[in-house]
């Protein structure tokens, strides 16, 4: 494939700069992230980035030209960087097709995938203050030496280079979401957007994340045992410390004590009637005595994400119609993990879950009317029973959740209720939100819970918070106190 490459670009009328061709020699000490020569205790001779190598990068990009039609070109730019402010941005994260591809946890690059040429990439041209301000980034060496691209070359290069590649393609695929105007502006790209030559990239690079390899698996049972450890602890301070905010504090300094770069997403911590709000993110209330608080939290482990969800009381005791409503949801999530196997698809297994929950709160009285059962059904759970899991929290969109499962898929199970208190219903019910939530490999004989050294059965989750919690809760709650002293 090198030798093609040279081939080709040989025939364009282009000067190259020196060293953009063919691997580079260069020893790179500092390529603006880290490597194994920089970062031993974290990334391995032969990986590009911590627990996935050059040759299972080099492998996702064959596969994913075997997917592309006849002389297609496929362009991704890695994620843009946003401002908080005029002159702070807000921490970078890498578009998850971009770093698939490349390996490149860094902004300002494209990247170009052509049948001909194999894997070239446009990188950014280093600014002697941005590299004073902001450090080393990579460049072009990196992108031979580094991330094994066939072909390299500075950005500012690239208005010369990708219009004759663009026009010797039939087809133009990209990534609509991180579409660049580094390349949206080229006469030969608007040339043939309006000949109907430029489609979405994505179904095809989701297809390709679907299904994990042995590696990512691995880098995602890490991710999950980091948040459940994570979790735990956070469970246990809730004993003595019960606020939203510190709650979501402790499970983010625990995961990141414990490796992981980031949080997956912004901490759900819903105290009482908060737990019914799906997607709340305030975290910012006292959590009363007798409320059950939901803390649905994942975290970034070298860009994999975990998710899972727990609902418990703080006080270490559920009341009756506190339980009656867990023991529930805990019985529709575990029914529906005995569901994930190959072959079945998450669409069936919601369904499922919609037939279980709605008959049990049938018999709870909360919902009566059986001319409209459906219609406030979907108010109490308007939710998906579940979805892919992977780089993204809501991994691989353009996969529909009627596809059969298969090994190497991961999902999620999440059944839920969420009760306001204007619900017109029983009013020992109202307020109370409750999600149990894990994380589910599908296998060659049936299914793994990655998330399962997290309590969830009422019992542990007693025993933990009356037994357990008790000296462990207060040197927890003295140390908080001291540091915020």
């Amino acid at each position: 494939m090198q030798g093609l490459g040279r081939h080709f670009f040989k025939r364009i009328s282009f000067k190259r700069p020196s060293g953009c061709c063919g691997y580079s020699t260069r020893t790179l000490v500092d390529v603006g992230q880290p490597t194994a020569a920089s970062h031993p205790q974290l990334v391995k001779e032969g990986e590009i980035t911590p627990g996935i190598t050059g040759d299972e990068y080099i492998s996702r990009r064959k596969r994913l030209l075997e997917l592309l039609p006849e002389k297609s070109l496929a362009i991704i730019a890695a994620a843009p960087v946003k401002m908080m402010t005029d002159v702070v941005p807000y921490p970078f994260r890498q578009d998850a097709d971009y770093f698939y591809i490349t390996g490149c946890q860094q902004p300002g690059g494209v990247a170009v995938l052509g049948h001909e040429f194999g894997l070239c990439m446009f990188m950014p041209n280093p600014d002697p203050q941005d590299v004073i301000w902001q450090g080393q980034i990579a460049g072009v060496d990196a992108a031979l030496s580094t991330f094994k691209a066939e072909q390299a070359f500075p950005i500012s290069e690239m208005h010369k280079i990708l219009p004759t590649m663009i026009k010797k393609s039939s087809k133009l695929l990209h990534n609509v979401k991180t579409a660049s105007p580094a390349y949206m502006d080229l006469e030969a790209l608007r040339n043939a957007a309006l000949s109907g030559k430029v489609k979405d990239l994505s179904g095809y690079t989701h297809e390709l994340r679907w299904v994990k390899s042995p590696s990512e698996i691995r880098l995602m049972r890490e991710s999950a045992s980091i948040a459940c450890q994570a979790l735990l602890q956070t469970m246990i301070l809730s004993k003595t410390l019960a606020d939203e905010g510190m709650l979501s504090t402790k499970f983010e300094y625990e995961c990141r004590m414990r490796g992981a770069q980031r949080m997956a997403f912004n901490p759900v911590v819903g105290g009482g009637v908060n737990g019914s709000v799906i997607h709340y993110s305030r975290n910012d209330q006292k959590i009363k005595d007798g409320d059950l608080v939901l803390m649905d939290v994942g975290c970034e482990l070298h860009g994999y994400v975990s998710d899972l969800t727990r609902t418990w009381p703080p006080s270490g005791s559920f009341s009756s119609a506190q339980e009656k409503l867990y023991d529930l949801i805990l019985e529709v999530n575990k029914e529906c993990v005995k569901l994930c196997q190959p072959g079945l698809s998450i669409r069936q297994i919601h369904n499922h879950s919609v037939e279980l929950l709605q008959r049990g709160l049938k018999e709870m009285g909360i919902l009566k009317d059986k001319r409209s059962t459906s219609q406030i059904y979907y108010q109490l759970n308007p939710t998906s029973i579940g979805h892919y899991l992977g780089m993204d929290v809501h991994d691989c969109s353009m996969v529909s959740n009627d596809r059969p499962l298969k090994p190497g898929v991961v999902i999620t199970i999440e059944p839920g209720v969420y009760i306001p208190y204007s619900f017109d219903g029983p009013e020992r019910y109202q307020g109370i939100g409750i999600r149990i939530e894990d994380e589910v490999l599908i296998t060659e004989t049936g299914h793994e819970v990655i998330t399962g050294s997290m309590p969830k059965e009422i019992q542990h989750i007693k025993s933990l918070l009356n037994n357990y919690c008790g000296n462990r809760g207060m040197e927890a709650h003295n140390d908080m106190r001291a540091a915020s002293s």
